[in-house]
């Protein structure tokens, strides 16, 4: 008998016709033997609905409500699929993510989990019982409700099959598995067999939306066996471990990410000490910066330039225009006009001309490169975002040519 943990996002319990389908999966997983927790997100767009509902209220809601009222999409989502395993003659129980033991942090809207105390899903499993666990969502040291964040569900999947030492959590989606690229827009896209952490999490970080990055850096941490599936098709998904076999593939992915900003600050003066304070003072407001580029200006100056996500646009440069160090500097901020398309594979380092091949088959489509990030296994461009479907195209097709 094995335990399998296993996620399906607001897309897979969207109706009543999902839900049931659902139900259909986790049941057969049942009857086959094995022991079943299953991690449910709030129905389809319910959580937006719920912002939207917020903003009309009090557009300036604390986040401690706010996570009180966007916890209550789970609890719909559990009752609702435990009532369908019910139906189909098994025995369920629903928990929210606090009495499935879910302690977190503090920090409402991005709680990070502390511990999951498996005491309650132990029990019930020994009851016979499927558990149905409201994902996203835990509880804190003031016994405040918490949420974890866009994508928390699948991080509360990885994190009880981390806990509870799960055979495979297996996350249910609505494609059906890791692709190279996307294939609603690119349509030699190959679905990859296996990929591995590190890889996964480059692509999840760039703006591949399979898995939530932070579940993918706590299935690494713990060594959890990931699995993407379709909750709409029966057929294999992709296996995301440690080590993978060795293929001929080089580029294991192409994504694109527009939830950017790029934002510039010309006129530097040239002394030390003011790149820290720039990026300390960004870093302590939880503030992600990518790519850095640091040019030679005119009259001992330099121009800075980076990105960071959209959302976190208006807060930087609300820092940036209090800091001493900057007044009467020129701050610029574009948070419309830019995407970044990224190339990733493990084994990029030792496999010199992907640069190349990635810049060549950007200019044969004409397409200008503002900003350049490379690691060991990924190279990323920020360019126009009117050019970013074209320009996924393009390089994947550098790397992996249409038949």
């Amino acid at each position: 008998m094995a335990l399998i943990v296993q996620k399906f996002g607001g897309s897979s319990v969207a109706n009543a016709e999902r839900v049931m389908n659902v139900a259909r999966i986790v049941t057969d997983t049942y009857a086959e033997g094995n022991d079943v927790v299953v991690v449910v997100s709030a129905q389809g767009d319910t959580t937006d609905d719920l912002i939207e509902k917020a903003k009309e209220i009090n557009p300036k809601a604390s986040k401690r409500e706010m996570d009180m009222l966007l916890a209550s999409g789970e609890q719909i989502s559990i009752a609702l699929l435990a009532m369908a395993i019910e139906k189909l003659g098994y025995h369920a129980c629903s928990l929210l993510g606090w009495q499935a033991g879910f302690n977190t942090s503090s920090v409402y809207g991005a709680a990070r989990i502390k511990k999951v105390d498996t005491a309650r899903i132990k029990q019930e499993i020994s009851e016979k019982n499927i558990v149905v666990v409201a994902g996203f969502q835990g509880i804190n040291k003031y016994d405040d409700l918490t949420t974890l964040g866009r994508g928390g569900s699948d991080t509360s999947a990885v994190a009880i099959a981390a806990a509870m030492h799960a055979d495979r959590c297996q996350i249910y989606t609505d494609v059906d598995g890791v692709y190279t690229a996307d294939p609603r827009k690119v349509k030699n896209a190959v679905k990859l067999d296996e990929i591995t952490y590190d890889e996964m999490l480059e692509l999840a970080t760039l703006g591949a939306q399979v898995l939530n990055n932070r579940s993918v850096e706590m299935a690494k941490k713990y060594n959890v066996v990931v699995e993407v599936l379709s909750s709409l098709e029966r057929v294999p998904g992709t296996i995301v471990k440690e080590t993978v076999k060795m293929e001929k593939m080089l580029v294991r992915g192409v994504t694109k990410d527009t939830n950017v900003a790029r934002i510039s600050i010309i006129g530097v003066p040239n002394v030390p000490g003011i790149a820290y304070k720039i990026f300390g003072k960004l870093a302590a407001k939880n503030i992600n910066v990518d790519i850095i580029l640091q040019s030679v200006g005119r009259n001992d100056t330099k121009d800075i330039t980076f990105t960071v996500s959209r959302d976190h646009s208006e807060l930087a440069l609300e820092i940036l225009n209090n800091l001493d160090v900057l007044e009467g500097l020129k701050i610029e901020c574009d948070d419309k006009n830019v995407a970044k398309v990224s190339v990733v594979g493990a084994g990029m380092e030792t496999h010199p001309g992907v640069a190349a091949t990635m810049f060549q088959a950007l200019f044969e489509a004409d397409i200008n490169i503002q900003m350049i990030s490379t690691s060991e296994i990924k190279i990323s461009v920020l360019i126009d975002i009117n050019d970013a479907d074209e320009a996924v195209r393009v390089i994947h097709n550098a790397f992996i040519p249409e038949e």
